[in-house]
């Protein structure tokens, strides 16, 4: 399946990237190699093996739900450049909305 760098264009405004077209031609070749290479994995038979969930034998341990003091709220924002109202002030990473 060949991803066109239409598509890279289209995912990268979406995740509000810009790639050169240079960037944008390479990584539409390497998508579609990987599509190609899951494709190539759904040819393989697969009747009779057991579906594989996780590959440790695990067991779920209950701990007592017990309530704890927590860290000094000052220690926590010792470090922090910029806070408001007991926040953390981060950069915007969402407009307005819009057609995005």
């Amino acid at each position: 399946m060949k991803i066109s760098e239409e598509e890279v264009r289209h995912v990268a405004k979406l995740s509000k990237l810009e790639f050169n077209s240079e960037d944008t031609a390479a990584f539409a070749t390497t998508l579609s190699k990987i599509v190609d290479m899951v494709e190539l994995l759904e040819e393989v038979d697969t009747t009779g093996v057991p579906v594989t969930t996780t590959m440790a034998d695990r067991k779920t341990v209950i701990r007592e739900d017990v309530a704890e003091k927590g860290t000094d709220r000052e220690l926590l924002f010792k470090n922090v450049p910029e806070k408001e109202n007991n926040f953390i002030k981060v950069p915007a990473i969402l407009d307005d909305g819009g057609d995005a």
